[in-house]
């Protein structure tokens, strides 16, 4: 079978696939959370997974890359090559808000943009992205359960990463923004195109706020054990 992107086979992917950025975090997901996985697409270093919960339910895991132009694309194919019904995103951010700290889980109901993502489209107004209600939900239950440390609300996804306005995010907190990642908007812009669901989730790993603090690149890589059992825990409802 195969896509333009992805070299995997027809009945490779799960139904509920978890998507961090980075390849090498796809597979420490893989190796620490699953069991009996296999490798099933690797096209430009992008790898993908599939595998057993340790409660024996059937997941796969697969990076996107950074930013909405390419998880646009792997979310597009996996949603419409691969049969995927369902794509949590798993990822890092910065936060905005004094009362949101380093690991501490966001749950993002909505996604902001700074992005002309939308112009394809066409529209006479602006595109509220928000992710599907019933995976925000039991996300939400199961970190009432865990215990750990999560907030839910708005996000922005950004095209810019250094950006030469250092008081940008500013205006975007005064709104309540949570804080900010890359990505999380136009998957969920898919998914509500192509009638599937998504959500994204995400771990804080640097503030505006206070620029000393922050999650070294190994923490990022190898880290994020909190979010990723909550995106499990997540997955498992829909599977």
């Amino acid at each position: 079978m195969g896509t333009p992107h992805i070299n995997a086979n027809n009945g490779d992917f799960a139904k509920v696939v978890l998507m961090p950025g980075d390849p090498v975090r796809a597979k420490w997901i893989a190796d620490t959370f699953l069991h009996d996985y296999k490798e099933v697409t690797n096209v430009r270093g992008i790898l993908g997974f599939t595998g057993y919960t340790k409660n024996g339910k059937r997941i796969s895991v697969m990076a996107s890359g950074m930013g909405m132009p390419s998880i646009g694309i792997y979310s597009h194919e996996l949603f419409t090559g691969y049969g995927v019904e369902v794509i949590i995103r798993v990822g890092t951010c910065g936060t905005y808000q004094p009362y949101i700290k380093l690991e501490d889980v966001l749950i993002c109901t909505a996604a902001s943009t700074d992005s002309n993502w939308m112009s394809q489209f066409h529209l006479n107004g602006t595109y509220s992205a928000t992710a599907d209600f019933d995976l925000a939900l039991a996300a939400y239950e199961e970190a009432k359960k865990s215990g750990i440390r999560y907030h839910g609300g708005n996000i922005l996804a950004a095209d810019i990463f250094y950006d030469p306005d250092p008081e940008t995010w500013k205006k975007w907190a005064n709104l309540g923004v949570m804080g900010v990642e890359m990505e999380s908007y136009s998957l969920y812009v898919n998914a509500a195109r192509l009638g599937k669901k998504a959500l994204c989730l995400l771990t804080v790993t640097d503030s505006f706020i206070d620029h000393s603090t922050k999650l070294t690149a190994e923490q990022r890589a190898y880290g994020l054990s909190k979010m990723i059992e909550l995106a499990i825990a997540t997955a498992e409802r829909f599977c």
